[in-house]
């Protein structure tokens, strides 16, 4: 490590770094380099001589906590591998493990995952629903993460639904405790619970807890922030900790996040010091001035302006299209302009925003079309869907028969009476004579392993197969390929198929809709006249079925090349948080979608006043979050940004028209930017912590005169 934990910080972060006497609240705008602080901070602590394994720096993910492990051993060498840096849910773990018995809890006992609650609720609330089960375990988790057991849910339920959920979740509790089992939100609630009524096991954590720095403060539910006070000695003025998050980029209030924890910190330790880190290293001016208009209009816990020396660069774009095709087709248009002009063009340097999942499916399309090589970040790619995979495997056995694992998917998706005995059979067969399974069926040596049903099961597949690939190879332009493939799924059952593999109908009824999307999608590559969403007609060459499968079974190898990174990344805005690239395209920012769909308030509704202020509340509240969503997205771009609408979306089986967002305007881009000199800002800071410094030197000397 350097001699000084504060080599290379601004001015900010090295007040935030040596302040080490009591509780402190680092506002770290975006890209203002907050891990960074808390890396050096640990140097500073342990400089100061605290142990390293008396300091905890606690993240949300395990992924971030493996990089504050990585920048931090290069930072201090091997102290750090003593220092416990680890998200929430782990430091949970790591008590009940040590203390648990208290509460109960075997040193053995095992953290269920998703699925197994899902089973469990099932059987507490009698129901063999998985979508019942779903929305009761959303419900219970909200609960827990508010810090309600069962009792108190019930007390509080608003209505029927809520006073029969809160009944399942006391018969939940009571099979999760005779299992020795917890679910995820119990590795935060149990501790808690350990803690808070056991004065010996709280007394021992304090203890042990030197120094606690806390990672996106922001993001801490009640629960974490309970947990968090019981950490701490019980008088203010000892605790020692750093919490470190910025109230601008709080996007997880319907998780149970809440900004509450921020404005609770100052009440609860009336000797809190507060830093802005308000340097930002990211992005140029224009985009942070962008960003700053955009949160402007937002209530300030702690006003706060980024700001940047890496000049004003490209003013920020806003496209607008006339469809979702033709905003993708300009989102293309834009990579491969960028990549011929920027100096940074690879695909790795580029990233395209959106506030729902579903939008991927349309800018996938068009980057497939455009063989641009991506990954989806926050949702699951649309030709990683179960329905798709499964229809790309029938036409990857069309253009290759040799395709074991596409014959494999194929021959039992939708089950065609071919057991996997048969199937077990068939492979070692086809093993032992050095032939692919399409190739085994045939054999004449097959009916020596397999029984005459069997084998001619096999063969009225294999002579399906060869039949769909010769009508392929002969139907060409977008109606009749279209025509092929409803007729195929109607003789394969795939539909019902579908409906009968779903506990949810709604769920079923979702999937075969991705199903008629792709293939209405697959048909038009076959070219003829065909009417893109916009209404207009429009000519192509025509391509036979086959061609364009041929086509489907490359690009579908895109997204699976994983040790090729240098793709374009399409991702959720609530998962592009902390990550950031050099071009940024957000698209579909129009009103419903972000903000997305917030009601219409309270002025629509019937009731009393009251209920119309809770309403008119509640969408405020709402609209805070949605606008806070938009500034991570304008500030996860470094050089370039552009924001896009598109005049016309698909609802349904119609064309509706859309309004831009109104976060569009609020970025006031046609407003004259305010051009602020960041040497001026360097020398105006410098003189106020130099006044600072000059302060505490004068009460310092007043104190050894008086004393």
């Amino acid at each position: 490590m350097s001699s000084s934990p504060t080599h290379g910080l601004n001015l900010a972060q090295q007040d935030a770094v040596n302040f080490l006497q009591g509780p402190c609240l680092v506002l770290a705008g975006a890209g203002s380099g907050k891990t960074r602080v808390i890396t050096h901070k640990i140097g500073r602590l342990i400089q100061a001589g605290l142990e390293p394994k008396r300091i905890a720096a606690i993240t949300f993910t395990n992924k971030a906590a493996a990089e504050m492990r990585e920048r931090a051993k290069s930072l201090i060498g091997r102290a750090a591998k003593e220092v416990r840096i680890c998200t929430f849910h782990a430091l949970g773990v790591h008590l009940l493990r040590e203390d648990g018995e208290a509460v109960g809890l075997k040193p053995k006992f095992s953290i269920l995952d998703s699925d197994d609650v899902t089973g469990i609720l099932k059987d507490a609330g009698g129901s063999t629903d998985a979508a019942t089960a779903r929305q009761w375990q959303w419900t219970i988790s909200l609960w827990k993460n508010m810090g309600l057991n069962a009792e108190q849910a019930e007390a509080l339920a608003k209505d029927d639904n809520e006073r029969i959920t809160a009944r399942i979740m006391a018969r939940y509790e009571e099979r999760l405790a005779a299992y020795q089992s917890v679910d995820f939100d119990d590795l935060i609630g149990l501790p808690l619970k350990l803690l808070r009524d056991h004065a010996e096991v709280r007394a021992k954590w304090q203890k042990i807890m030197g120094h606690i720095l806390v990672d996106e403060y922001q993001d801490t539910n009640a629960t974490q922030y309970d947990l968090l006070k019981l950490l701490v000695p019980p008088d203010p003025r000892d605790a020692r900790f750093t919490a470190v998050g910025d109230d601008d980029q709080s996007i997880y209030g319907w998780r149970g996040a809440t900004l509450d924890n921020l404005k609770k910190l100052p009440v609860d330790f009336p000797t809190l010091k507060v830093i802005k880190l308000e340097q930002n290293y990211r992005s140029t001016g224009a985009i942070l001035q962008a960003a700053n208009n955009v949160i402007g209009p937002n209530p300030k816990l702690f006003p706060k302006r980024l700001w940047s020396e890496l000049g004003e660069g490209e003013p920020v774009r806003v496209v607008d299209a006339d469809s979702e095709e033709h905003e993708a087709e300009r989102m293309v248009a834009r990579i491969q302009s960028l990549r011929s002009e920027s100096q940074h063009k690879e695909f790795r340097h580029f990233a395209v925003l959106y506030r729902a999942n579903h939008q991927a499916r349309i800018l996938e399309q068009a980057l497939r079309k455009a063989q641009i090589p991506y990954k989806v970040s926050g949702g699951q790619s649309f030709f990683d869907r179960a329905e798709i995979r499964d229809l790309c495997a029938w036409f990857r056995l069309w253009v290759n028969n040799d395709d074991d694992p596409a014959f494999l998917r194929a021959v039992t998706t939708p089950k065609r009476g071919i057991g996997h005995q048969t199937l077990q059979q068939l492979g070692t067969f086809a093993g032992q004579y050095k032939l692919s399974l399409f190739e085994a069926l045939f054999s004449n040596s097959l009916p020596s392993v397999l029984n005459a049903r069997a084998v001619g099961s096999l063969h009225e597949f294999g002579r399906y197969v060869n039949d769909l690939e010769y009508r392929a190879r002969h139907t060409e332009g977008a109606e009749d390929a279209m025509a092929f493939l409803l007729d195929w799924l109607k003789d394969i059952g795939y539909e019902k198929h579908l409906y009968d593999g779903e506990d949810s109908e709604k769920l079923a009824a979702s999937r075969w809709t991705n199903v008629l999307d792709f293939c209405d999608w697959m048909a038009k590559r076959c070219g003829g006249e065909i009417d893109d969403t916009a209404g207009v007609t429009l000519a192509s060459e025509k391509k036979s079925l086959l061609e364009v499968a041929q086509t489907i079974s490359l690009l579908s190898t895109i997204s699976e090349r994983d040790k090729d990174q240098d793709v374009v990344t399409l991702s959720t805005l609530h998962a592009a948080k902390g990550l950031e690239w050099p071009h940024v395209m957000m698209v579909g920012v129009t009103e419903g979608m972000l903000p997305f769909k917030l009601d219409e308030g309270a002025d629509s509704l019937g009731g009393s006043t009251r209920e119309h202020e809770a309403v008119n509340e509640s969408v405020a509240l709402r609209l805070q979050e949605e606008r806070r969503l938009m500034y991570v997205g304008i500030t996860r771009a470094q050089r370039t940004l552009a924001v896009s609408w598109p005049r016309k979306r698909k609802k349904g089986r119609e064309m509706v028209s859309v309004q831009p967002s109104r976060f569009i305007a609020e970025m006031a881009l046609n407003q004259a930017t305010t051009k602020e000199d960041p040497r001026e800002k360097l020398r105006a800071l410098r003189a106020e912590f130099a006044k600072k410094a000059l302060d505490t030197a004068a009460a310092q000397a007043l104190a050894g005169d008086a004393a």
